[in-house]
């Protein structure tokens, strides 16, 4: 009987969230996706500083960085609903919705990447860290070519 409350409760948390997405204002899906974005910056810059030298090479607070860019981009696409091209200020161009199937397929490569930045990071070797650092910001590069306006 347990199981059976819990799964129901699970099944409208879910269900929940959905229709509470789905009603999502476009200013407020911009505002999110906008601090999602200031808080992979955050993280991705010090990160490209030690990459380039210009910072001290610090394997545990890389892997710390790297480890919250992993966390943070499987919530990118959800910043995206239909509508939300129009409102606040954005960058985002209107190729996004356009194009939706090759932006979904560039946001799950950087998911991807991203997450094998943490993994190699947790090994703590500086040549994989800082190759896998500029796979990962390669897929950054792609989608803001194509989808990102300079604002």
């Amino acid at each position: 009987m347990r199981r059976l409350a819990l799964s129901l409760s699970l099944v409208s948390l879910v269900a929940g969230a959905a229709v509470a997405t789905a009603a999502v204002k476009p200013d407020a899906a911009i505002r999110y996706r906008q601090s999602a974005y200031t808080m992979i910056g955050w993280n991705f810059g010090p990160l490209a500083q030690m990459v380039k030298g210009e910072a001290p090479w610090d394997a545990a607070a890389f892997a710390l960085r790297a480890e919250r860019i992993a966390a943070l981009a499987p919530q990118l696409p959800e910043g995206f609903p239909a509508g939300s091209d129009t409102g606040a200020k954005t960058e985002a161009k209107a190729e996004v919705w356009k194009n939706a199937d090759d932006f979904k397929a560039k946001m799950d490569d950087f998911i991807t990447q991203a997450k094998a930045l943490a993994e190699v990071a947790k090994g703590g070797d500086e040549a994989k860290m800082k190759e896998q650092f500029k796979k990962t910001a390669g897929t950054c590069k792609s989608c803001h070519d194509g989808y990102r306006s300079k604002g």
